[in-house]
This record gives C-alpha cells, structure tokens and sequence, in this order.
C-alpha cells in the first residue's frame, strides 16, 4: 500500500513575455548552470554526442542522483534541483539524451526507451557509477521507469516528477499520427504557442518572469539554424513517447519509488487530437497518480493540490523540502 502525503498552497502571478533568441540544433549559444561535458558514444553505427554536467557536492553524502529531462525540457531546466542536491551532499548526473538539446540530433535513429536507457548506463559505465538514484520529470519519468526496471541491481530508489506515461493514450483515444504529422507540428513551434502551453500546462495559469528562460531555451532551439532536424527528431521521440507505453508494467518495479505531483498538470500527449468526448478524461493527474502508486508494490505519493506540470520549477523550495524528506538516505 502506498504512503499519500498532501500538501496544499496557493498563488497568482501574471505573465511576462519572453524575448526571442535562436540557439544551434546542438543548443550552441545557451548557457548551461555548470560545465557541460561531452560523452562520445557509439550508437546504431553512428558516432554521436551526449552531453551532460556532472556535479560533485563539497561534502558527499556517498549517494549519486542521475536526472533525466523531459520532452520540451533539457539537462539544464534542473538547474533549481541541482543546486539543491549537491547542497545536501548528493553527486548529480544529468544528461541531454540523444535527440535532445545539446546531444546530437541524428538523422535517423530508432529511438525506444529501451536505446536511451542503454545510452545513459553506458554514460554511468564511462563514469564509473554504479549504484544510483534516478530521478525522472515528464517524459524523463517514462525512461527512469524503463530504466529501473531494466537495472533494477543498481537503481536504489526511483522518483519521478508528474511523469507522463501514467496512463496509455491510444488506448484511451487519442488516435495514431504519422511521424511526418509532428513534424509539420513541430515545425510551426515558437516562443508563444511554447508559453501559453507552459503557463496552463506546467504553472497552473501561473507565471514568473524566471520561467520565460525556459521559453527562451525551448523556442531558440526550435527557431535556430536547425530547426528542421530539431523538428525531425522531436517527432520521432514522440511517435516513441506514444506507442512505447510504460503503463502496463509499474507493478514489475522492485524500488522503493517516490511519486512527486503537481496535481494541477493536465498533460495527455495528443489530447487535442482526440474525440472532444475522450479529451476531459485524459491527463486528470489527481486521479491517475493515486491509481498507479496503488499498482507500485514500493510507492510513497506526495501530491501538490495547487501545482501543475513542473512543481520542482513553480515551488521548488516546497517541492525540494518534500523531496529531501523522502530520498535515499532517509
């Protein structure tokens, strides 16, 4: 049976426009909250680039805590969370995954959660780490699931920040679409679709002046000199995101797993492609957070009634208080 904990806060702000800067297909010209490293990695015969920061505390706790990014987000966007960590004596790995931000952006590529857990244990390899924590938001939740349950012998504890994956979206309705359909999709991105999407989706109608650097990011990789295959490999990565569900297999995890949501998130990949009956039904996170901690033999669920999307970001001195208080070593 899981642990449920509530907490509940509540706060307005207005929105700020955010002033549009173009970044490189790699993110050339954003500047990442520490130094940025580069793993070479052999890969489905091609040589690619994965970068990630490594950033070790001033007084170890012996823990490591590997990050993983979501689908519109990057190594970067845990800036808040790194500095909270390494302040409590925990060493942070977090990687741009192939595909993403400053990581290579291949042409052609199967993406699978599956291949971007191989890539990030071969990281882990490279840097001699073993036992880990893996800490996962958004889309990042579905790939610390995958990667968890195949390394179950080195993950000691699995968190994930309102993943997504916590329920099958083609199986409640939201119809196929062809890669080349997000890729025209995706094309058309900028700073103010990516804005008004984030203040209703991750800030609960909310907005600080702070969060417009992550419009910047997103908005300047999606409008910068490579913008086409940035587009490219964002709809192969949703096409995965889509038909590689991690739904069915939360009762197989063997961690003790701490669950972090904003229950004001309403994310459903391809919600508005879907019949306007099915739509109110999806993305309803108060609802399928507490079912799946249910199905996870080891779960604690911490939930913030007024939060949405990204809590880490939108209250991250309440979000890392709750987060301390449940991470390895208790």
């Amino acid at each position: 049976m899981f642990r449920f904990i509530y907490t509940l806060f509540f706060a307005v702000a207005l929105p700020v426009l955010a002033e549009q800067k173009t970044y490189g297909p790699q993110l050339e010209g954003f500047d990442y909250p520490f130094p940025v490293e580069i793993f070479q990695i052999d890969s489905q015969g091609q040589q690619l680039e994965m970068a990630y920061m490594d950033i070790q505390p001033q007084t170890p706790n012996g823990m490591t805590v590997v990050l993983l990014h979501g689908k519109n987000f990057c190594a970067a966007t845990w800036e808040g969370t790194i500095h909270f960590l390494i302040d409590n004596g925990y060493r942070v790995i977090a990687p741009d995954q192939i595909g993403f931000c400053k990581s290579s952006k291949p042409e052609q590529y199967q993406y699978s959660f599956h291949q971007l857990s191989a890539n990030t244990s071969a990281l882990l390899k490279q840097l001699d780490i073993e036992n880990h924590i893996i800490m996962g938001h958004s889309m990042g939740g579905m790939l610390a699931t995958r990667h968890t349950l195949l390394n179950p012998d080195k993950v000691k504890q699995l968190v994930m920040v309102n993943p997504i994956g916590l329920e099958d979206w083609l199986a409640k309705g939201v119809p196929y679409r062809e890669i080349d359909d997000w890729y025209q999709s995706e094309l058309k991105t900028n700073a103010d679709s990516i804005r008004q999407y984030q203040q209703n989706t991750y800030y609960a109608g909310n907005w600080e002046p702070g969060y417009d650097r992550w419009v910047e990011m997103q908005a300047g990789l999606f409008q910068g000199s490579g913008k086409e295959i940035v587009a490219w490999n964002s709809a192969l990565t949703y096409d995965m995101v889509l038909t590689q569900p991690v739904f069915y297999e939360f009762e197989n995890l063997q961690v003790p797993t701490l669950l972090l949501i904003g229950e004001q998130d309403n994310t459903a990949v391809g919600k508005n492609l879907a019949p306007e009956a099915k739509r109110a039904q999806l993305g309803n996170y108060s609802k399928i957070s507490r079912e799946v901690a249910e199905r996870i033999p080891q779960a604690t669920l911490v939930a913030f009634a007024d939060l949405g999307h990204s809590p880490q970001i939108q209250d991250a001195e309440r979000f890392h208080q709750s987060l301390l208080e449940h991470l390895l070593p208790y």
